[in-house]
């Protein structure tokens, strides 16, 4: 499929999940647009030495300079702006604490980066999508759908995106812009390989919770992805779309 005109802002990409997504739409033939605080035009480089489209711009999600300074570049570039993945997220960063130990300066910055920022890249988006139409996919994850301890900031964060999907879905619909949610449970990324707290704690636990008795690992949510930003998706909006290997059943 050459839809290289078609360019898919990814956040959050530079490695891990957010890559994964990227290649995956690289390979379905878009352009993929990686949007990180480092390592950007790194991650594009690799996309485009394996044969894929990729532009990487390094930025905040949570700056309005950041995103008018991208999408300024983009504009001038014989492209159109047709899909949004908001995967950038604070997670594997964070430190696991009860919900009476959290500070609130931790909480605000979770809630900047998981809830505003995808908030500020539909916002900014959205504007460049509502001619033609498009795809947002917005990553949230099975925690508050199940309710997990030790994290209470993250989870609202999370349990905030479901619902700006369903409020955004309803808004954009008349302009032929589709929104829908992936939720996935613990995976393997290679952040999260680096806090050995969150592993220690979520790995064992989530593979006994899962049908599938498998690791999950980044590879296992990009064909969720491509279904969502593509057309077969193209009458579903205001969805979560679990992938978790069976251990939240809706």
């Amino acid at each position: 499929m050459d839809n290289t005109n078609d360019v898919i802002i990814v956040t959050g990409a530079a490695r891990g999940i957010g890559f994964a997504f990227a290649e995956r739409l690289a390979q379905d033939g878009y352009t993929a647009v990686i949007f990180d605080l480092a390592g950007a035009e790194d991650a594009a480089a690799r996309i485009r030495a394996a044969g894929g489209k990729s532009y990487g711009y390094s930025g905040s999600v949570t700056s309005e300079q950041d995103w008018d300074s991208m999408l300024a570049e983009l504009s001038v570039k014989n492209v159109k702006i047709r899909g949004l993945v908001n995967n950038a997220a604070l997670f594997a960063s964070l430190e696991m604490q009860p919900f009476m130990d959290v500070d609130r300066e931790t909480w605000m910055k979770v809630m900047e980066v998981n809830t505003y920022g995808p908030f500020l890249a539909v916002q900014k988006v959205t504007p460049f999508m509502k001619e033609e139409g498009g795809a947002i996919v917005n990553i949230s994850s099975t925690s508050p759908l199940k309710g997990v301890t030790g994290m209470p900031h993250y989870v609202v964060s999370k349990g905030a995106v479901l619902a700006l999907t369903k409020s955004l879905a309803r808004e954009l619909g008349e302009h032929g812009i589709r929104v829908n949610t992936i939720a996935p449970g613990f995976t393997l990324s290679d952040g999260i390989m680096l806090n050995t707290e969150h592993v220690n704690k979520f790995r064992d636990i989530g593979k006994a919770a899962r049908s599938i008795k498998r690791d999950q690992q980044p590879a296992d949510l990009v064909g969720a992805l491509s279904f969502l930003i593509g057309p077969d998706s193209g009458f579903i909006t205001g969805q979560t779309l679990v992938v978790d290997g069976g251990a939240y059943f809706v």
